[in-house]
């Protein structure tokens, strides 16, 4: 079974992107972090397909970033790190075709980089925002300036600060404008749906249009940020060894806000 599901209706030209890892919450490994960069260019070429929906399998997780057990050679230089989630969205392979998320239950870490270049986001009310970079002893970089264009700072700031200690309800994300719709429990991939069917009923180009032009709106800031987070990442992060050892050691109870 492919880690990443693709169905497309035809006569909605919209099409549903599916993480499909759920006995790992969706968690992404390097097979999938690469299948996704393939779907998303795929996506580039087929006219048929005019908006998508981006969701996860199961009911525990959107995506819980990458899989722990995911092996990432680093090149020994602090000016120098390879992150295999930078390839993941549809805006980093040149798809601008609108993306809707649709979050069920947890969302955190490295699903940013995905929720970071989506459209807008639906969310059901089991969703749950939360970073866990700081807990574990690493900079949170990639993950806090794609937030900070869709969150107010200090949300995101406290986001990224408290770690595991607290999780953003999907109310409180409706409430700071990270979620623009809230759905009944399991219903956020139809709502999310029901968004991308009006959206591509609209002419192409005009609503392709829009999309670049919305993400030209923040491209600056985000742009700085990226380009300081290499090395920010590689002066403040724990060594992998206490890295292991702080998420062996982290504490289940949080807070949920």
């Amino acid at each position: 079974m492919s880690s990443v599901l693709v169905s497309a209706d035809k006569d909605s030209g919209v099409a549903v992107v599916t993480l499909n890892r759920p006995g790992r919450l969706n968690a992404i490994d390097l097979e999938m972090a690469g299948r996704l960069a393939d779907v998303w260019r795929e996506l580039r070429f087929d006219d048929t397909v005019r908006a998508v929906v981006l969701t996860g399998a199961g009911e525990r997780a959107f995506c819980t970033g990458i899989d722990r057990d995911a092996v990432v050679p680093q090149p020994n230089s602090p000016f120098a790190q390879d992150d295999p989630l930078l390839g993941i969205g549809p805006k980093a392979n040149d798809l601008w075709k609108p993306v809707v998320a649709a979050v069920r239950g947890m969302a955190c870490g490295g699903a940013f980089y995905l929720l970071g270049e989506a459209e807008f986001i639906v969310a059901d009310t089991t969703a749950a925002f939360f970073d866990p970079h700081t807990t574990y002893g690493m900079v949170s970089a990639y993950e806090s300036v794609l937030m900070a264009q869709r969150m107010p700072y200090g949300e995101v700031a406290r986001m990224a600060l408290m770690g595991t200690a607290e999780r953003i309800s999907a109310r409180r994300a409706y409430e700071v404008g990270l979620v623009s719709e809230l759905a009944p429990e399991g219903g956020a991939l139809e709502a999310a749906t029901a968004c991308a069917s009006v959206i591509a009923g609209h002419p192409t180009e005009a609503v392709q249009g829009t999309v670049r032009a919305l993400w030209a709106a923040s491209e600056a800031g985000r742009a700085q940020g990226v380009a300081q987070a290499p090395h920010l990442i590689a002066l403040g992060n724990a060594a992998g060894e206490r890295q292991a050892r702080l998420f062996a050691e982290r504490g289940r109870a949080y807070r949920l806000r």
